[in-house]
C-alpha cells in the first residue's frame, strides 16, 4: 500500500475543499469534515452523516445539536492509489462527492455527473 502521513493527507483533503467554489462552500452550513484512517466497511473512501441542506426544515437546529460530519478514509484510499497524484484525484473525487450528499444530491444522480 502507498504510504502518505495523516499530515500530508489531511492537507490533500484540505486542498480539495479549497477547490469546492466560493459559491457553494458559502452555503455549507453545519458541517465538520474528518480524516480517519480506516472505515469498517471494506471499499468506503468516504462519509457523509447529517441532514442534507435540502431536506432541512424550519426546526432543523432547535436545541443545537452537533454538524453534519463527512469523513474521508485514508487508508482505504491509499489501498486503491499507486501515486501520490492518484490520491490528489481520489481525495478530491471523495470529497467532491461527500459535500455533494450534504447538499441533497444521492448516489444515483453523482454517477450520472461522474463523480459516482
Amino acid at each position: 500500500m502507498l504510504e502518505i502521513s495523516p499530515e500530508r493527507f489531511e492537507e490533500l483533503v484540505g486542498d480539495a475543499l479549497d477547490q469546492i467554489p466560493d459559491e457553494l462552500a458559502r452555503r455549507m452550513d453545519n458541517v465538520a469534515v474528518f480524516v480517519q484512517d480506516r472505515a469498517r466497511q471494506r471499499g468506503l473512501l468516504g462519509l457523509y452523516q447529517g441532514v442534507p441542506l435540502t431536506a432541512r426544515g424550519n426546526h432543523y437546529g432547535i436545541g443545537g445539536g452537533s454538524p453534519d460530519r463527512i469523513t474521508i478514509f485514508r487508508e482505504n484510499i491509499l489501498a486503491r492509489c499507486r501515486t501520490e497524484q492518484d490520491v490528489v484525484r481520489q481525495v478530491t473525487i471523495t470529497v467532491v462527492h461527500e459535500v455533494a450528499h450534504h447538499f441533497g444530491i444521492d448516489d444515483a444522480r453523482l454517477r450520472q455527473l461522474g463523480w459516482g
